[in-house]
């Protein structure tokens, strides 16, 4: 249990959340008050210095090691500064990164709540499914232990013309083909991985998919009811081989996307903060929008 919220002017100071946590101890170590090597006070201590639950300390530790910026990171000794530190790649105000990069230390803290809940909607799932590797590794190590996991994935219909990838000036069925393809098999390995959790370690695990009748122009993840990272898909004139035959194409790098992340109640400024959190807001009741009316059941089947 963490101390009581410090009083600032005669009020009282709201508690930091855990990505506060990780930000000002992240800025330790990149100011050189931390140094690789060094062990960092221990759980409790960090949890009476911010005023947070323990269970808040070491969802900031977890999000700090899966940025390479600690290590020995354990519900017993302090955690270990790391040797290399490498680039900053979550917290509030940090650049967009690419999707690849961004999102995956995001879902893995995620991971650290005891009810995870992911919402996403995008063309295939490519992304989503490659950010779960970390935070399966961790439940499987012992070192993540959520009690219940809901994800909702939204994806384009294949009974609709996508708008993308398509051919440049003509259309040619292959490419559809080739994106369903991609789409079904991303699906079910991450519906397979998951699910997997039920009986690996009676994780409480609901995965649902649900089909929308239009190309999404955008990709957004929605995270533990507080975050959101939205990025959009731009198309670049490529080459594409289908069927031992290049084609010129309209696609997109869903992986490369740049992600501009939003969360609750951060951001410089009351107003910044305020804009932060109504876009988080915002984007839930979208998405909550699009998977009660107009989406339709979706089955992971050639």
């Amino acid at each position: 249990m963490g101390s009581e919220p410090a009083a600032v002017n005669g009020h009282q100071e709201p508690p930091a959340t855990y990505r506060q946590v990780a930000d000002e101890l992240r800025a330790r170590i990149r100011a050189g008050r931390l140094r690789p090597g060094e062990r960092l006070p221990t759980q409790a201590r960090l949890a009476d210095e911010f005023g947070v639950e323990r269970a808040a300390v070491r969802q900031a530790l977890r999000v700090l090691r899966s940025e390479h910026l600690l290590a020995d990171v354990s519900k017993g000794a302090p955690a270990t500064v790391a040797q290399h530190t490498g680039p900053v790649l979550t917290g509030p105000g940090a650049p967009p990164q690419p999707t690849m990069v961004g999102l995956g230390p995001r879902v893995t803290a995620a991971f650290g709540a005891r009810h995870v809940q992911i919402d996403a909607l995008c063309l295939t799932a490519v992304s989503l499914t490659l950010a779960m590797g970390e935070p399966l590794r961790q439940i499987h190590a012992g070192r993540s232990n959520p009690a219940k996991v809901d994800v909702r994935v939204l994806l384009p219909s294949r009974d609709i013309d996508l708008a993308f990838p398509t051919r440049v000036g003509t259309a040619d069925a292959r490419l559809q083909r080739n994106w369903l393809a991609q789409r079904n098999a991303q699906g079910q390995v991450l519906r397979h991985n998951l699910l997997a959790l039920r009986s690996t370690h009676g994780i409480d695990v609901h995965v649902t998919f649900r089909a929308l009748p239009f190309t999404p122009p955008i990709k957004l993840y929605l995270l533990n009811g507080g975050e959101a990272l939205f990025a959009y898909y731009t198309l670049t004139r490529r080459d594409e081989q289908i069927d031992q035959e290049y084609l010129e194409t309209y696609g997109v790098q869903g992986t490369r996307s740049m992600l501009f992340p939003f969360e609750q109640g951060q951001g410089q400024g009351q107003g910044q903060g305020l804009r932060e959190t109504t876009f988080v807001e915002q984007s839930h009741l979208w998405f909550d929008s699009l998977w009660n009316t107009i989406s339709s059941d979706l089955t992971l089947t050639p």
